[in-house]
């Protein structure tokens, strides 16, 4: 019988989830982290009062949460004409309907001034994780994202 409950439990509450790992699979786009490339595929913790950058499992850097100074993200939104085209190589109609679809890539940035030492950098989050990395980011450090489409530019 507990051997049949443990099972049970098993499939309703999977092991990951007691885990609590607070790291999110992130895209590096640019900024002043040494030894990053843009397109490097990274993991970002939020590790009590510090954010860390790890590539394979080697630690690239890590921030303090105080030193945060902006948390900013945006949305780049484009058509998937490449893929259209492709497609209507093969089926007209599906290439069509594909030209007409978008699709959207979700931005963070950071920066920080830790002892004099300034830095940034952005980076591309997965679409299901990027509001908790967002609400991780701005709990532990206490600054408000800025939304960077909604800024305006005068020239």
């Amino acid at each position: 019988m507990k051997r049949l409950l443990a099972i049970f439990l098993c499939f309703l509450f999977p092991l990951s989830a007691l885990a609590g790992d607070n790291s999110y699979k992130v895209v590096y786009d640019g900024g002043s982290v040494p030894n990053a490339k843009a397109g490097t595929g990274m993991k970002l913790s939020i590790e009590g009062s510090n954010i860390r950058i790890m590539k394979d499992k080697t630690e690239v850097i890590v921030i303090p949460a105080a030193a945060v100074t902006e948390i900013s993200y945006g949305q780049d939104v484009h058509r998937r004409v490449g893929a259209a085209i492709g497609v209507a190589v093969i089926s007209l109609g599906i290439g069509a309907l594909l030209a007409l679809s978008k699709s959207k890539k979700h931005f963070i940035g950071l920066t920080w001034d830790s002892d004099g030492k300034k830095g940034g950098f952005a980076f591309q989050a997965d679409k299901n994780d990027y509001r908790g990395l967002l609400a991780g980011l701005e709990g532990i450090t206490g600054k408000k994202a800025v939304n960077s489409d909604a800024m305006t530019v005068k020239n």
